[in-house]
């Protein structure tokens, strides 16, 4: 059966954690789907993989693009896509227009914003007025890199309750569960704690209701590895050992044999 918002909430009543990873195409997401993975995010973070040094750059299309395939490899997971920078801080309009594109274009069934200040706050609002789930993201948040780099967040006693607040103000805005990313484990147990909605950590401890990591860097696909993640086999010496193998077939003329 389909996961939906409503079971994910269910989930962290039952206290079953949440499993998370990300896809960027139907072939990996029907990997993932078919493994029991929770719910897929069709993260901005595919930007490594179209060669951007950031997120940044992301366009709306690129993402409408991967989230359809995506899509057509899942059946079970919750399909989440996140709007990319631009498409939703200038006005509520534009956060309905992008968001609504992901939905009726995608059939995704959520999307996810970064950010949590006021004016966020008022869009998810709105978004959730309009019938779009929404999930939030607090603490390290990609798309502000020039502002904030990509260091831990909520490191002080200032920072930490911005960000208390900025979840609590998320939620009380209609978000269906947030990510937390890259905050001390105690500031990520102590939202988990007083929240009623799922948090999904991403370098937040193990105090979360679930986890998220890029699939490229569970996989050893990445070039770089950021210090939260985990390696859990090493793909990128397998498929080069692979091509050189078949590299070196071809050159001697083994392959094809006949």
């Amino acid at each position: 059966m389909a996961i939906t918002t409503q079971q994910l909430i269910q989930l962290k009543q039952q206290g079953r954690a949440i499993v998370a990873l990300t896809a960027w195409d139907c072939a990996i997401a029907h990997i993932l789907d078919a493994a029991g993975v929770d719910l897929i995010l069709v993260g901005d973070s595919m930007a490594a993989i179209l060669g951007y040094k950031n997120t940044l750059p992301i366009t709306l299309e690129e993402m409408l693009h991967h989230a359809k395939a995506v899509r057509r490899g899942v059946k079970r997971a919750l399909v989440v896509v996140d709007l990319p920078f631009l498409t939703y801080q200038e006005s509520v309009q534009q956060a309905i227009y992008s968001a609504g594109r992901v939905l009726k274009e995608t059939g995704a069934q959520a999307v996810k914003l970064e950010g949590g200040y006021p004016a966020m706050v008022e869009t998810v609002t709105r978004l959730v007025q309009a019938g779009i789930p929404v999930m939030g993201h607090v603490g390290l948040t990609p798309q502000s890199v020039h502002q904030l780099g990509l260091r831990q967040q909520g490191k002080t006693e200032e920072t930490a309750e911005k960000i208390l607040n900025e979840a609590i103000s998320l939620e009380q805005a209609g978000v269906f569960a947030i990510v937390l990313e890259h905050i001390p484990a105690d500031l990520a147990m102590q939202i988990t704690q007083k929240l009623s909605i799922p948090t999904i950590g991403i370098g937040a401890g193990s105090h979360c209701d679930g986890q998220v990591l890029v699939t490229s860097d569970v996989l050893g696909l990445s070039e770089k590895q950021p210090p939260f993640a985990k390696v859990y086999t090493n793909l990128r010496e397998t498929i080069t050992q692979a091509v050189k193998d078949y590299a070196t077939e071809v050159r001697e003329r083994k392959f094809p044999e006949y």
